[in-house]
């Protein structure tokens, strides 16, 4: 996870195939899978339009989430040890969320994301509540130049006393990146200190874009 560490992402490579990624955005017809739905134009969030599953997750979801925080726990206790962050990490997922729990922080948050022609997402985090883990995963779901132009993943990050740093990821259908969900440790003179990031989408050019992402804590 080098690249983690020097830009605040990393990319996965593959993790579903055309037929799982169909199967999975389909999901979006059905209202009785999902707790919530937000209008992005009607918080000011950008445009488009995404919602947040319930609990019990579907089963391919729920599996990548287990997987995806035994591969990431390792540099996120690495993260939280060099920020002296007061956060522990437990080996598996379910007790992490009970943590979540614990601080009144109980509901699912991963979630499926579409979005048409014009539609963007502002820069933002998402942090639900005071307990985090420090990476989230963003799957493509739809055919880059096939299905949609335009719509590539923004990472910002904000450096003290210097100016932002900006990156634009395109995915493939069924890739994967993984992003910190709020800051890097940078190691300095005096050890290590934090550079903030926010992410987005940028305005997707034509035709329809559905992305999958996956949060590992739960929301209050």
């Amino acid at each position: 996870m080098e690249s983690l560490w020097a830009r605040g992402y990393a990319r996965l490579g593959t993790l579903l195939d055309r037929r799982e990624c169909e199967a999975i955005r389909s999901l979006y017809a059905q209202p009785e899978l999902f707790r919530s739905k937000i209008d992005m134009a009607r918080y000011r969030f950008g445009r488009g339009e995404y919602q947040y599953f319930s609990y019990p997750l579907p089963a391919r979801i729920d599996e990548l989430r287990r997987e995806l925080y035994g591969q990431l726990l390792g540099t996120a206790k690495e993260w939280t040890a060099a920020l002296s962050r007061q956060q522990e990490y437990p080996d598996e997922l379910s007790s992490f969320l009970e943590q979540c729990k614990s601080a009144g922080q109980s509901r699912p948050t991963p979630l499926l994301l579409h979005y048409q022609a014009g539609d963007f997402n502002c820069l933002h985090q998402d942090l639900y509540g005071e307990i985090f883990f420090p990476f989230q995963v963003v799957v493509c779901l739809s055919r880059p130049d096939e299905e949609f132009t335009g719509g590539e993943l923004l990472l910002v990050e904000q450096q003290p006393r210097a100016q932002s740093v900006g990156h634009s990821i395109r995915l493939e259908q069924g890739e994967a990146v993984v992003i910190t969900t709020r800051y890097r440790p940078v190691k300095g003179s005096r050890g290590y200190y934090r550079t903030n990031f926010r992410h987005g989408v940028s305005p997707l050019l034509s035709g329809e874009r559905y992305t999958l992402g996956i949060i590992f804590h739960d929301a209050n």
